[in-house]
């Protein structure tokens, strides 16, 4: 049977204005993207009291156990998208769905089951580090330069209102959630066939199909450090403001304001789409991190207003700074998009990583000191420095050598 492709038929149309409107196909993978979100944040918030209630876990085998599977889920990413280049795109988001599927099984049936718990979250990190690379390859196929800022920052918008209406939504079904995973498993499956009707994208002639071992082949190596070094300082923020402002600001608050974050993440992204495409990336780096330095100084007000007023400004400079990293990637590398956001994934894997390392041991010091808004003074002053050292290293490394002359 033939088959569309999205990379022409399927592409973005110019509506009589001259605006361009997403085509059927993107607005269906938009509302996909936005779906699997709002499963997977659910219930991602709540891992750690599922898993200590089902299999009676210490915070610390709890801790092991989420750090893998984020280990998985962000740095499978490259291997993922090496995967989805040489199977195919559509096949890629089918497979994923499949393996999604099979992982709320695997949560449903850890009812009876407990230790199946364990093994469905790995299965889903698995199917999660496939999918994204694989639809935000798909998005982008066939799409020129000057459409490609307003599709990945559509793209970004979708995942962050799945995320920020997940926790909401799996927060009354947490301590029994049978109903919640059985949900989940006939949405995945629905997901399935949606996704085994996407037209089959079709191949550049031009492009060339790495094998696996050539993942990191054509590396944009500044956005690849600078997404490290985001995330790395991100997720000091993500992980651990929930414990500094237990009994310093009532939950319900901190949750409304960390959904607060998610919903500012889309609303402003595509209102600054453009913007962002012609800023230089310097720029974007001084908003991006100045405005995370910004948030943690806030932070040790240890109040409501502080702590969302913190947050606040660290959601502005995020919307510029995540997408002018995904942006100066695709711009600096001939590979294909799909491997382009895995590669980017193992570098947000690999910042999230070393925050749990580094930012975990240095919340300890400070709060065993009794001075732990001093631990969002020491972030505020890695968010001014690092970024810096980053810069001046690449630049040098990026100089030709001087050799003498007469040699």
């Amino acid at each position: 049977m033939h088959r569309r492709r999205p990379g022409r038929q399927g592409a973005a149309r110019v509506t009589p204005g001259g605006v361009r409107s997403f085509s059927g196909v993107q607005f269906a993978l938009l509302g996909s993207a936005l779906l699997v979100n709002v499963i997977s944040f659910s219930v991602y918030p709540y891992l750690a009291v599922l898993l200590r209630e089902r299999m009676g876990l210490g915070m610390e085998q709890v801790g092991v156990v989420l750090g893998l599977a984020t280990l998985t889920q962000l740095a499978g990413g490259l291997p993922g998208a090496a995967l989805a280049e040489r199977l195919g795109l559509q096949r890629s988001l089918l497979l994923a769905m499949a393996l999604q599927t099979f992982g709320s099984l695997g949560f449903l049936a850890g009812g009876a089951w407990p230790a199946v718990t364990v093994a469905a979250l790995f299965l889903r990190s698995a199917a999660t580090a496939l999918y994204t690379p694989s639809v935000r390859g798909y998005l982008v196929h066939g799409t020129g330069p000057d459409e490609r800022p307003r599709v990945v920052s559509a793209t970004y918008a979708a995942g962050n209102t799945g995320v920020a209406v997940g926790p909401v939504l799996g927060a009354p079904f947490i301590h029994d959630p049978s109903v919640m995973f059985a949900v989940a498993v006939a949405l995945h499956a629905t997901l399935t066939v949606g996704h085994a009707l996407l037209p089959r994208e079709t191949r550049d002639d031009r492009e060339v199909v790495e094998p696996l071992r050539r993942a990191l082949g054509g590396l944009a190596v500044l956005p690849f450090a600078v997404t490290a070094l985001t995330l790395y300082l991100h997720m000091n923020f993500y992980q651990f403001l929930s414990s500094y402002a237990e009994g310093r600001v009532p939950t319900v608050f901190f949750g409304s304001a960390m959904m607060g974050y998610s919903l500012l993440l889309v609303v402003l992204q595509p209102l600054v789409t453009r913007r962002v495409e012609r800023m230089r990336y310097e720029h974007a780096m001084a908003l991006g991190f100045g405005g995370l330095a910004a948030g943690a100084l806030a932070f040790t007000g240890g109040n409501e207003i502080s702590i969302a007023a913190g947050i606040a400004v660290i959601g502005a400079g995020n919307s510029v700074l995540f997408l002018k990293n995904v942006l100066e990637a695709l711009a600096r590398t001939p590979r294909s998009p799909a491997v382009v956001f895995g590669q980017q994934r193992l570098a947000e894997g690999t910042g999230a990583s070393l925050s749990g390392l580094v930012g975990g041991g240095t919340y300890q010091v400070f709060e065993s000191a009794g001075l732990l808004p001093g631990f969002w003074v020491a972030i505020a002053a890695q968010c001014l420095l690092l970024p810096a050292i980053v810069l001046v290293l690449h630049r040098r490394l990026q100089r030709p050598a001087i050799t003498p002359e007469g040699s």
